[in-house]
């Protein structure tokens, strides 16, 4: 596919302030007066929100970790078919929560199913697409879980539920995945206050902006 727009994906661990974040960037987006796209996997459509409603039921506790990763790669296909793909062929900025990166680190690292297996997985669905630009907000685990249990408004899903061993082994990926690629991901402290979170955000969305949205709209 020939991509004419720009793709950004944030990810982090549970509890890492992306929701939040991610209102700020939109209204960051909006002030630029260009068309952009704010989306989230698994979801973002009908289909692949049936499939996220599977997943995340925090009663599917018998749910095999293949099957996970492939019900993550089936919605991230269709979502892709369906929504991304489109608007960057229309030149948009979609700004994506969460991508491929997090089956790398959720299923391949953290499940143990290894990471090779869930990229190969995800090159098929995804046709090799790339996100140009991510967002990885690092926080450490027993924040990130400390703020969950005292959010009483945000909804549990079944992977809160795994231990903190669990998370850790997904900060662990995560951070391999950012020394692998420094170019493409970039790490921010989230074990600080938002507001400060938010405005390193916006300062590498207003640095890349002058130069790789810029350099990719102009193609």
């Amino acid at each position: 596919m020939t991509s004419t727009g720009f793709f950004i994906t944030l990810e982090g661990g549970d509890g890492a302030g992306k929701t939040t974040v991610i209102g700020r960037v939109r209204e960051y987006l909006q002030q630029q007066k260009r068309p952009y796209l704010v989306t989230r996997e698994p979801g973002g459509i009908e289909i692949a929100e049936k499939i996220r409603s599977i997943i995340l039921n925090p009663a599917h506790t018998a749910m095999d970790a293949r099957t996970e990763a492939l019900l993550y790669a089936a919605a991230r296909s269709q979502h892709l078919a369906e929504v991304v793909e489109p608007a960057l062929q229309q030149g948009m900025i979609v700004l994506c929560d969460r991508f491929v990166d997090s089956s790398l680190v959720y299923q391949g690292n953290a499940r143990g199913l290894g990471v090779e297996a869930v990229r190969s997985i995800n090159k098929f669905a995804t046709g090799g697409l790339a996100p140009d630009l991510t967002l990885y907000l690092d926080v450490d685990p027993e924040v990130g879980l400390s703020r969950i249990s005292a959010n009483q408004d945000r909804e549990v899903n079944r992977l809160d539920l795994e231990s903190l061993a669990f998370h850790r082994k997904v900060r662990e990926g995560y951070l391999a995945i950012a020394a692998e690629e420094p170019q493409r991901v970039v790490v921010l402290d989230a074990n600080r206050p938002l507001e400060s979170v938010e405005q390193d955000v916006l300062q590498v969305l207003k640095d890349r902006f002058l130069k790789d949205i810029g350099d990719n709209l102009s193609n």
